[in-house]
């Protein structure tokens, strides 16, 4: 859900907003990369959102534009590896305290 910004004078291009905000997607990219031992279910259960939730706003955000990528496209743009790679080298089965979490509090987009 995209929220509006309300400044008092312009202090960027649309263009210069549009780079910051790329960089911002990339570098949230790199961090969840650099710490593949924060499972999705945990980032469920404690924002959310997770690197699944990040690829399907990706491929929506395509398929506003007429993109045509797949699903698994936009995962491997998020996991910067193909998603069933990387669910085989990180991804570790939840315990009962995550998954009761998870149905508890979890509400998906």
């Amino acid at each position: 859900m995209a929220r509006t910004v309300y400044l008092k004078e312009p202090v960027m291009t649309e263009q210069e907003r549009l780079e910051l905000e790329a960089a911002a997607f990339r570098r949230l990219v790199a961090h969840l990369d650099s710490r593949k031992d924060v499972q999705n279910i945990d980032l469920m259960n404690l924002s959310g959102f997770c690197r699944n939730c990040l690829s399907k706003w990706y491929k929506a955000a395509a398929d506003e534009k007429h993109i045509d990528i797949s699903l698994d496209d936009a995962r491997e743009v998020v996991y910067g590896m193909p998603y069933n790679e990387w669910k085989a080298l990180y991804q570790k089965e939840a315990n009962a305290e995550q998954q009761a979490a998870f149905a508890k509090e979890t509400r998906h987009d």
